[in-house]
């Protein structure tokens, strides 16, 4: 029983570790904005961020057109060279859209 019980929780443990580890970022999506779309927009990721409200990126992501409102929102940037920080870069535009009340630092 007490093996059981030790496998169990060791399987908590990493499970938790996984999870925090494959979960997105808005921090990271505030670099990834900073080093990667912010010259090929042409502002700031307050003003990226705050072209939606939090529910309409939530919808954005949901119907699958996150990637394709960035190429909207700016049309220079190589949506190739961004795809697996798409999730971060949603946490960003979340975090800091235009009904949040929060102001990022890029």
């Amino acid at each position: 029983m007490k093996k059981l019980l030790t496998v169990v929780a060791a399987g908590f443990v990493a499970m938790s570790l996984m999870a925090t580890s494959a979960s997105a970022d808005a921090a990271k999506g505030q670099k990834v904005y900073s080093k990667k779309l912010k010259n090929a927009c042409g502002f700031n990721g307050a003003k990226f961020a705050a072209k939606h409200s939090q529910d309409e990126w939530e919808e954005l992501k949901e119907e699958g057109k996150f990637a394709d409102e960035i190429k909207k929102i700016c049309p220079r940037v190589n949506i190739e060279s961004i795809k697996k920080y798409l999730d971060d870069l949603y946490d960003f535009a979340y975090e800091y859209a235009n009904d949040s009340g929060n102001v990022p630092a890029c």
